[in-house]
């Protein structure tokens, strides 16, 4: 919170509870909360890349994503639908949050 209050983030907008990521070289992705109901389709759409990268076996970046898939949707995510593109070393999933915003685990 004090980062968000240095930047000038009213203390009136500063909610608590999981709504943020921080990594160990601190980058920050905050998740804002507003009194507004959703009305349109947000346009940003996330990566999360969990796997390790083309460098790891198959197999363990598919168990990385499908552990990351499993603990979002115990958290209220849903699947939308697996992406295993023919001819590409990739496997990632796409979900959706509660408002039903896309977003993939790859």
């Amino acid at each position: 919170m004090d980062y968000w209050r240095e930047v000038g983030v009213p203390e009136d907008e500063l909610y608590i509870g999981d709504d943020r990521l921080v990594d160990p070289s601190r980058t920050r992705l905050w998740f804002q909360q507003v009194p507004e109901g959703k009305v349109v389709k947000n346009r940003p759409h996330l990566d999360l890349q969990i796997s390790g990268g083309r460098d790891l076996p198959m197999a363990t970046r598919r168990a990385r994503v499908d552990a990351e898939v499993y603990r979002l949707v115990s958290r209220g995510a849903a699947v939308a639908r697996v992406l295993e593109p023919e001819r590409l070393d990739q496997y990632a999933v796409v979900m959706q949050d509660p408002e039903r915003n896309e977003f993939c685990v790859g």
